[in-house]
């Protein structure tokens, strides 16, 4: 248990209840592979968090099955050739019969050829770059156009932005992100000179000169906007260097793809007033359905903690997990497999989430503004997004489609009616 001793009290808890002594033939085992440590700890703690109020809530229903559900924690330390380890160790050595977790796509990546060579099961909550399918892996998170393209029609139509700033984390999510992004930027007759992407490493915290980059691009008086796509604690310096720099949202507004709730708590968000993210979830969500959620986890881990959109990905994807095993009578991989295609399952901010042949989410998206305490208000809300694993605005994957449900398929070329290849080590 030494994993829990720089958690939260109220997590401690939790994980003692739900990792009890129990003989392994009585309980299911759930996977939880998030990183507790290293620069995705500021993200990823809080999902571990989630998990284990989830399980705890199930079980004091009575569990499933007829069984308890037995949490098994590890911690991948925001190393991502350890997150294949550890996925590893949770199949083979605790036989876990699913696993919740990872963040950024590097670690999914990682974990990938490990979960199909051993047909295991991952739920993946958090926003992605799309461009892959996997037979063993539910994407409860949003795809480029449930999150990343809608952004950038709201920069495009609402607020007028004639030049972007794509600023992102140097690995897979943001580089293939920016790559469709720059596509359908061009396609809507921004020019190749307006748009400016910059690279950084993770954990980057000198961010003067790239802000000052960003401030000269809009020197001929164009509108400048900047989609970020950078992850974990290289956030807090990214901000920091705006507020000093005096730019506000009205001057440049920012959206970012992977700050919420729980990156915002740690810094001062008075001077970041204005700016925006594009998520499928907010805390400040109206719905009765929310409050119940955001009152519960309150409760349990404390006034001060947030909820936040992965969190929700969590929610909906460990409730649909309990009702495809509770539909199969079992929690074998193939049987939870089949049973998951068309689980609907109510969305925090209200509609239903439906899960597709694709292993994505239809959900809604929104738009949030930042306030001065740290939550969003809501300023734009779709109805249900399919999810789209393969993006119609690159040449070579508009003409593919996932379909495990009925083609058996993740990556079917429909111009030639074939699957080109089943495995995702693409």
């Amino acid at each position: 248990m030494n994993f829990l001793k720089s958690t939260l009290a109220g997590s401690m808890v939790f994980a003692s209840l739900a990792t009890a002594a129990l003989s392994a033939e009585d309980t299911i085992k759930v996977g939880v592979l998030h990183s507790l440590s290293g620069t995705m700890a500021i993200s990823e703690t809080t999902l571990k968090d989630t998990m284990l109020m989830l399980i705890e809530q199930q079980n004091a229903k009575g569990g499933l099955l007829g069984k308890q559900l037995e949490a098994v924690v590890v911690d991948p330390a925001s190393d991502w050739p350890l997150f294949a380890e550890k996925a590893r160790e949770l199949l083979s050595v605790h036989e876990v019969d699913v696993i919740f977790g990872n963040w950024t796509s590097v670690s999914r990546k990682s974990v990938l050829p490990v979960i199909e060579e051993l047909n295991g099961l991952l739920f993946y909550p958090v926003q992605y770059e799309g461009e892959e399918s996997s037979k063993n892996v539910f994407y409860t998170g949003a795809a480029p156009n449930q999150q990343a393209i809608p952004a950038t029609d709201y920069f495009l139509e609402e607020l007028g932005v004639e030049k972007f700033a794509l600023l992102g984390t140097d690995y897979v999510y943001p580089r293939t992100t920016n790559n469709i992004l720059e596509s359908y930027l061009k396609s809507n007759g921004i020019a190749d000179a307006d748009i400016f992407v910059n690279y950084t490493p993770f954990g980057h915290s000198d961010w003067s000169k790239i802000v000052a980059d960003v401030v000269a691009l809009g020197a001929d008086g164009k509108k400048v906007g900047v989609i970020s796509t950078i992850n974990g604690d290289a956030n807090i310096g990214f901000y920091k260097e705006l507020a000093a720099a005096g730019i506000s949202a009205d001057d440049i507004p920012v959206v970012a793809f992977s700050v919420g709730e729980e990156e915002l708590s740690g810094l001062d968000t008075a001077n970041l007033e204005g700016h925006l993210a594009a998520w499928n979830y907010f805390q400040s969500a109206d719905t009765e359905i929310n409050a119940s959620f955001v009152d519960t986890w309150k409760t349990t881990m404390g006034a001060e903690r947030v909820t936040n959109d992965p969190m929700e990905a969590h929610f909906i994807g460990f409730n649909m997990w309990l009702n495809a095993a509770t539909e199969a009578g079992s929690v074998e991989v193939d049987a939870v497999r089949t049973a998951m295609y068309g689980q609907e399952y109510p969305n925090l901010t209200g509609g239903t989430a439906v899960m597709l042949p694709n292993h994505h989410l239809a959900k809604p998206v929104l738009i949030g503004e930042i306030q001065a305490d740290g939550q969003f208000d809501i300023i734009s809300q779709t109805t249900e997004v399919p999810g789209d694993a393969w993006t119609d605005f690159l040449p070579e994957s508009a003409v593919l489609v996932s379909d495990w449900k009925d083609l058996g398929c993740g990556m079917y070329n429909t111009e030639t009616k074939t699957c080109v290849q089943t495995l995702s080590n693409y």
